[in-house]
């Protein structure tokens, strides 16, 4: 036989050539690995692009005090003076983690940018709570500020503002949950943003202003607004005895209402990343 026709006879019996091996997925990182990663990118972007409306938020704060300074009664042991200052502390982290995260999820689920984050190895859970952790972290050197400038105001104690650093993480948990949420469902990122700045509206509204001047159906709804029980654990610290077993209560309130809030959020993260 030929040399020629035993080479094909060969390369018959041989067959194709086999199929490369598919090359394996990067493993997925873990939850806490992967969330303290998207909290530092997160963080970093923040410092660059909110930067300018952190100013606003909390110059809008000031602004509500001294102008409010002249209409409450501005006697220290006051319900009103310390609504005022507690609420307009507040709200500031309904500003940023309740507004502008409503608007950046908007604005990521619009754009695409769910899928830059699909294709990474992550857990949903990090990318939500990531962004959520660094918009509250975000809100820390405006409420400091208000705080002590609304003290100082109004004539009110600075010994217990320490207790911002457990008001503004689980208010701001909640309040990131929510406008998380808000930004994830919309179907469209203009309707994410009339939602999240209708919910700091209803923060300002509801927070600066004592419950008990409050009609029945507004002082319910104010019930309703996670804030509201950050603004009445910071309230409970101006007064001269402060009933911590109340703080605790209302700080509970918040980060009960948190947890199904961050909850809520991720699944939303992943019914839009999947429609994306």
């Amino acid at each position: 036989m030929p040399n020629g026709a035993a080479d094909g006879a060969g390369e018959d019996s041989a067959g194709p050539a086999p199929a490369p091996a598919a090359v394996p997925l990067a493993p997925r990182v873990p939850l806490f690995p992967a969330l303290a990663a998207v909290y530092r990118a997160q963080l970093s972007r923040a410092k660059v692009a909110r930067l300018p409306l952190l100013f606003v938020a909390t110059f809008q704060s000031v602004g509500i005090m001294v102008l409010m300074r002249g209409v409450v009664d501005a006697e220290a042991g006051s319900s009103e003076a310390h609504a005022v200052v507690a609420g307009s502390t507040v709200l500031i982290v309904a500003f940023v983690a309740l507004n502008l995260l409503a608007q950046y999820f908007g604005q990521l689920r619009a754009t695409g940018g769910l899928d830059h984050y699909a294709t990474l190895p992550v857990p949903p859970a990090a990318v939500v709570l990531g962004a959520a952790g660094a918009y509250a972290s975000f809100t820390v050197p405006g409420t400091v500020v208000t705080a002590v400038t609304g003290s100082l105001l109004f004539e009110l104690p600075l010994t217990h503002l320490w207790i911002l650093v457990a008001v503004v993480p689980l208010s701001g948990a909640a309040l990131a949950g929510l406008g998380a949420v808000l930004g994830l469902l919309a179907p469209r990122p203009e309707l994410a943003t009339l939602c999240g700045q209708l919910g700091m509206s209803a923060a300002l509204l509801l927070g600066v202003l004592p419950a008990e001047r409050m009609p029945g159906p507004v002082s319910f709804a104010r019930d309703l607004l996670p804030s509201t029980y950050g603004v009445e654990a910071l309230m409970e610290t101006f007064a001269p005895g402060p009933d911590w077993a109340a703080v605790v209560a209302d700080l509970g309130v918040c980060a009960g209402v948190g947890v199904p809030a961050l909850a809520a959020a991720t699944w939303a993260y992943r019914r839009a990343a999947l429609r994306s």
